[in-house]
């Protein structure tokens, strides 16, 4: 009963944020969206907190975060597809930790993949159970990394062979046929939705020590939406306060444009290092950090999961937390060192290729096409 003809016309509903919405999330479903289009029908129903027009002809619903009707047509729509791909992360969905997701899950009649963005090592009670109804309704569970995995496998029920990793997309500036300028002074660029815990102002704290170079420190991306609605651009305001205290205010850069993926592409390419200085110790899933690796760009991050298990074979450096003088060091050995920017910058290309997104798509198509046919041989 599973030949050819049924994999080929496999059809997959994916639920996510989604362009024009600014989030790690929307830009990820997007990317997955665009690789999966070209060999099979997909479609999106696109998360939401209020109604909106549809902005484009993939987006086939929205869910409304609290609207309960939205969500029974959402389910009726996934449920009319093949296969359901759900992003989770907890601040997209409603309900306290996003748990009206559950219901959904539980409401759907076709097998259902849960892409894991976030699995925390101390979650609250209510964030456990949350993911723990995730798990018992989900096919298959996704993690972008072996740390998310060996944490769903230890904290929660969860069958080994229920459990995948597939890496976080990239684009990679090789794939765009993109080369960006390489300026005299060395770019530290570090990206992505600004906020509370980015670890900026550890950065900044450090430029003092790195005047000598004339770095320039480019710091790109618009405040998250969700702290701009609760605090405005206090964050930002608070950096260049610290960085005029320092004496850097010419070294940093905060530029609040929001990229086309081939400006990121050019932006990206002519950085002399990419810096992630994040706070969390708890983040399993990094797109910035992999789409670092895949445009063949030296690394240093401090030591959150993902960037531990990513950057362990020499492709970068990790520095503790909040540690501006451990930071100041990896970023001179980056950009002074003799060779080693060039070792760091072979080892990710070599990387790369598995990081792309037609790699990572076909590995959820694969995935997909798995869990129809063992559905199809169950029933027959």
């Amino acid at each position: 009963m599973v030949g050819p003809s049924v994999r080929s016309g496999l059809s997959m509903g994916l639920l996510s944020t989604y362009p024009p919405t600014q989030c790690g999330l929307a830009t990820f479903n997007a990317a997955l969206w665009q690789h999966l289009a070209g060999s099979g029908h997909a479609s999106v129903v696109r998360v939401v907190d209020r109604p909106e027009t549809h902005p484009g002809p993939e987006v086939v619903a929205h869910l409304v975060n609290g609207c309960a009707a939205s969500a029974t047509a959402a389910v009726d729509v996934l449920n009319s597809h093949d296969v359901v791909l759900v992003q989770h992360e907890y601040g997209i969905y409603g309900g306290p930790d996003g748990e009206d997701v559950v219901a959904l899950l539980a409401a759907l009649t076709v097998p259902a993949i849960v892409v894991l963005h976030t699995v925390l090592q101390e979650p609250s009670a209510h964030q456990r159970w949350v993911l723990e109804r995730i798990v018992a309704s989900a096919d298959v569970l996704v993690t972008m990394t072996e740390a998310g995995r060996q944490r769903l496998l230890t904290q929660y029920d969860v069958h080994p062979s229920r459990a995948v990793v597939i890496p976080h997309g990239a684009v990679g500036p090789g794939a765009l046929g993109v080369r960006g300028q390489v300026t005299r002074r060395p770019v530290i660029l570090t990206w992505g939705l600004l906020g509370p815990g980015k670890g900026i102002e550890w950065v900044i704290d450090a430029l003092p020590g790195l005047r000598d170079l004339s770095p320039r420190y480019v710091v790109l991306g618009k405040t998250h939406p969700k702290v701009q609605d609760q605090a405005g651009e206090a964050y930002r305001d608070s950096l260049v306060r610290r960085a005029a205290r320092h004496g850097v205010l010419d070294l940093v850069e905060l530029d609040d444009r929001y990229l086309t993926t081939a400006e990121l592409a050019h932006t990206i390419d002519a950085a002399a290092v990419v810096l992630l200085p994040y706070d969390s110790r708890e983040q399993v899933t990094s797109g910035v950090l992999v789409e670092a690796v895949a445009a063949g760009r030296p690394v240093v991050s401090t030591a959150f999961p993902h960037a531990v298990e990513l950057l362990g074979d020499g492709l970068g450096l990790v520095v503790p937390q909040r540690d501006p003088a451990a930071t100041e060091h990896a970023l001179r050995r980056v950009l002074t060192e003799p060779g080693l920017a060039a070792d760091m910058s072979a080892r990710a290309v070599r990387k790369a290729p598995e990081l792309l997104w037609g790699a990572v798509a076909q590995r959820y198509r694969t995935l997909a096409e798995d869990l129809v046919s063992a559905e199809l041989a169950t029933a027959s």
